[in-house]
């Protein structure tokens, strides 16, 4: 069985409440569930992490190769526009990235237009809500199928 990572970032643990004309009202338990339930019909095995340190994110990143994950789907939140230490982590790593956003950013603030971790990834999905993480989701999921065809 194939495992993934999915890794969310700062204030991602208030959504449902946070800025819900921005992040909608879904809960990080709702899209964990989501994504749980998609990944289980597709024979997937999932862990989820939520951290508001960066720290903690990189440290988990490093230790993907160890762990065998195939995939991680990451929304790295407000790092996702300055954090080095969180590009060079996923750029250390040969285990492919994606990177989604709840938001389009780029039709926010002028400082969220840009992502540091973007050229480092294999691709983003912006502006779709939860679903911006089932879209990441599919990729995985046709990607992995291919893989084993």
């Amino acid at each position: 069985m194939n495992k993934i990572l999915v890794l969310h970032g700062p204030n991602l643990n208030l959504l449902g409440t946070r800025e819900p004309e921005i992040y909608g009202r879904t809960t990080l338990y709702d899209i964990n569930a989501m994504i749980a339930a998609r990944a289980k019909e597709a024979g997937i095995a999932v862990d989820f992490l939520q951290s508001n340190h960066e720290g903690v994110l990189v440290d988990t990143l490093q230790e993907v190769p160890k762990k065998g994950y195939a995939f991680v789907i990451l929304n790295a939140a407000a790092f996702t526009h300055y954090s080095v230490a969180i590009r060079d982590a996923i750029a250390a790593i040969p285990t492919p990235v994606i990177e989604v956003h709840l938001s389009n950013i780029h039709q926010r603030e002028e400082f969220r237009h840009h992502s540091v971790i973007s050229p480092v990834v294999m691709g983003q999905i912006a502006g779709f809500g939860e679903d911006s993480y089932m879209a990441a989701l599919e990729v995985v999921i046709r990607r992995l199928s291919e893989a084993r065809s």
